[in-house]
């Protein structure tokens, strides 16, 4: 029973290392080793702070503590210095998992186990572990001894003097229990074992470990059309797409909201209740003289909803000689505060466009994440109000289940209904006594 109890023991201080490792260190993680600090029985080490998730202990914050530490712990200090040293080292090697046999650490599980007040960094400052011996040895005022295990076993250390020990792993816990002297005890490495380079530097180096992640592609900003009393009009889109007779799609997206592009909204103009925005691409687009896309709105008070709603009244597609228009009010239109937004504008599936000239027919548009606004922009700003989007709240997904669900509720009532009209017999034959009459009424 005291076996198990003490393997229980073991386990979950070494569980609480790797836990304690894991969530106070989180951000960043390069050129930093872990450093763990304890202190013979009857000693009490003094307390520390616990450090934030991510903090890295300075070279500055580690002499803090070891002149606190050093002015009431014992003045024998044992510092094992291992080569290469990781936090995750203890998870991977510790047996937190409760393969206590194949612990890497057990004469550290049981110098933690025994003592009173044991300190764990996380995160420590390559440069600040580096530095600790010279920190002992300038606090304690002599030279470090290095030695092995047999050395330490013919040793004979005085307990009110001062005693700096560079140990050369492995160690037994035992040796230092047969010297009968207290003792501080500090465990770290030389360097990581492990080097996570900085975001910033993943570009220039390919050495050590990066996490992979999806290229994200750089959202650029709305374009707007400013008057002298601030922006008047808003718009943006993932692609402004159009396409004649069937031909191969023009995207007016990078002419239209690339920095330097070569679009015009000099002829655009706004007041209260109408806003014309000009899209003047010139001859940039191929095999067109002069091309212009045009969204005309306007704003206008409802009575019945008691506030203004502002329409895209219209389109235009001005290509050389001719020009080609679409009524939009019916489906883009927003509260005069708001924004419209849609994933999908177009002229040819579930059309938010409707052709108005004959020759509307002959364009496909496309606008891809569109988002316009032309009324009640708020000065120096450089986004969008609240979006008012095209997508209705009962989508065809909604609607099948609403009506499947009240199907069901009516096969349920149903059943219900039945079930309780059924009657369980009143009337009961007896063998010994005449038999029963049962009228046909009944």
């Amino acid at each position: 029973m005291a076996g198990s109890e003490s393997s229980s023991k073991l386990r979950t201080i070494m569980a609480f290392i790797a836990l304690l490792f894991a969530l106070l260190s989180t951000g960043h993680c390069s050129s930093q080793v872990p450093l763990v600090m304890w202190s013979s029985e009857g000693y009490t080490l003094p307390p520390m702070a616990s450090p934030a998730a991510g903090h890295i202990i300075s070279n500055d914050q580690l002499v803090s503590y070891l002149n606190s530490a050093l002015g009431s712990a014992p003045h024998n200090v044992l510092l094992f210095l291992q080569d290469k040293l990781s936090k995750d080292d203890f998870t991977r090697y510790g047996g937190v998992f409760g393969n206590n046999h194949e612990s890497a650490f057990p004469n550290l599980e049981s110098a933690l186990q025994s003592s009173s007040s044991p300190l764990v960094l996380p995160a420590l400052s390559w440069l600040g572990a580096s530095a600790v011996p010279g920190l002992l040895q300038e606090k304690l005022g002599v030279s470090p001894l290095s030695v092995d295990p047999d050395t330490l076993a013919h040793l004979r250390l005085n307990a009110s003097d001062n005693t700096l020990l560079l140990i050369i792993l492995p160690y037994s816990t035992g040796i230092m229990k047969a010297q009968g002297v207290p003792y501080t005890a500090i465990y770290t490495g030389l360097k990581p074992s492990r080097v996570i380079e900085e975001p910033s530097m993943v570009g220039q180096s390919s050495m050590g470990r990066s996490l992979l992640q999806a290229v994200v592609d750089e959202v650029k900003p709305p374009l707007m059309f400013n008057t002298t009393s601030g922006p008047c009009i808003m718009l943006w889109a993932q692609n402004l797409n159009v396409s004649f007779n069937n031909l191969e799609w023009i995207d007016l997206g990078p002419l239209t909201f690339a920095p330097g592009g070569s679009v015009s909204t000099a002829e655009s103009f706004c007041n209260e209740t109408n806003s014309r925005l000009v899209l003047d691409y010139g001859s940039s687009v191929p095999t067109y003289n002069l091309f212009r896309l045009i969204f005309s709105m306007s704003q206008r008070r409802y009575p019945v909803s008691a506030r203004n709603w502002f329409t895209l009244d219209t389109v235009e597609l001005l290509f050389n000689a001719d020009t080609a228009i679409y009524n939009g009010s019916r489906g883009i239109y927003a509260p005069a505060e708001y924004s419209f937004h849609c994933q999908n504008v177009n002229n040819f599936r579930n059309a938010l466009l409707v052709p108005r000239t004959q020759n509307a027919t002959q364009w496909r548009i496309l606008f891809t994440d569109f988002q316009i606004q032309g009324f009640s922009i708020l000065n120096r700003t450089t986004d969008f109000s609240y979006a008012s989007d095209c997508a209705g709240f009962f989508t065809p997904g909604i609607w099948m289940g609403l009506i499947t669900s009240l199907l069901m509720l009516l096969i349920l009532t149903y059943g219900m209904h039945m079930i309780m009209q059924l009657r369980s017999m009143d009337r009961f034959d007896d063998p010994k006594g005449p038999s029963i009459s049962v009228p046909q009424s009944e």
